[in-house]
């Protein structure tokens, strides 16, 4: 088995500061993002590779879990170490992801997709019992349950308590989580027999209806209204985002249904959230239906013209 030299793969010093891999990482994940190389595996297996090494060495407990491999790695790699002192429970065990989450969520970063290094000594998941042990245990059952979210807490990320068996239990919720999707809690189900691990909490979430805006997928669309003598001869308009009102130019002449794109104002990728959506703003121009005698004038004048 390879051994994998996270601060390598980042390009930056085993002294660097936190800020510094965070900036280094940053700047090759949006390189080698996969939505900017499309079909090229190389590319993908790099962004894997980069992202693996954020997960480490991004977050100071896991970094200094990191440090103390050191050279001993091929002797931690024999005898399953790390499990046994307790960083690995469950595929991917007490190891915190790089996003800081109270809980074990795997399925925020897409455990499948570690290597075969990052998995024996972050969550190999070596057993101290015996085989005899092993038959005999049961895991509890599995627990689910809804949570129901606003549009601006999927957009922003937010954290709720959750009562289970008595047990409350704080849950962050990661911004950008899309309406369905399904979070684990590892460990918070109901408790194994006979020594067996206990089950998992199942967590799905519904993203209540929001008047303003319409998702689909990372990108937003709402609809700004604005007076028909702005849409013939231009202005500023006001649009409602989830950072806050921003004020829009509107060209002379904007049509009825003109559609203007608002760059990285959508919903930030759930699993890298430096990656953002685009909010489409349609405009709906309000034709008067009450004119005073000189505007009716006017516009009889304007038709003539035309």
């Amino acid at each position: 088995m390879e051994y994998k030299d996270y601060y390598k793969i980042l390009g930056v010093d085993k002294k660097a500061s936190q800020a510094d891999i965070k900036k280094a990482y940053r700047k090759l994940a949006m390189k080698y993002h996969p939505d900017k190389n499309q079909g090229d595996a190389a590319a993908e297996a790099r962004f894997k590779e980069v992202s693996e090494a954020y997960e480490v060495i991004g977050n100071p407990a896991n970094r200094g879990k990191y440090d103390q491999l050191g050279a001993n790695w091929k002797h931690y790699e024999k005898q399953g170490a790390y499990a046994n002192q307790g960083y690995g429970h469950g595929q991917y065990g007490g190891f915190h992801t790089g996003r800081g989450d109270e809980h074990d969520f795997s399925d925020l970063f897409g455990g499948g997709g570690f290597s075969d290094f990052f998995k024996t000594f972050f969550g190999a998941g070596f057993g101290e019992r015996s085989q005899q042990d092993r038959k005999t245990a049961a895991k509890g059952r599995d627990y689910s349950t809804t949570l129901s979210i606003t549009l601006l807490e999927a957009f922003q990320g937010t954290e709720r308590m959750i009562d289970i068996d008595g047990e409350r239990i704080k849950v962050k919720v990661g911004r950008g989580v899309k309406d369905g999707q399904r979070l684990r809690v590892r460990g918070k189900g109901a408790r194994g027999s006979r020594g067996g691990q206990s089950g998992d909490l199942y967590i799905m979430i519904s993203i209540l209806p929001d008047p303003r805006f319409t998702r689909k997928d990372n990108d937003l669309f709402t609809t700004v209204e604005t007076d028909l003598y702005t849409a013939v001869l231009g202005g500023k308009v006001n649009v409602q985002t989830l950072k806050g009102p921003v004020s829009i130019s509107i060209p002379p002449g904007t049509q009825n249904g003109k559609t203007f794109r608002l760059k990285n104002m959508g919903m930030p990728d759930y699993r890298h959230d430096y990656v953002n959506g685009n909010l489409f703003v349609k405009v709906r121009v309000a034709i008067p239906t009450k004119l005073k005698p000189e505007e009716k004038m006017l516009f009889e004048k304007l038709r003539g013209q035309s």
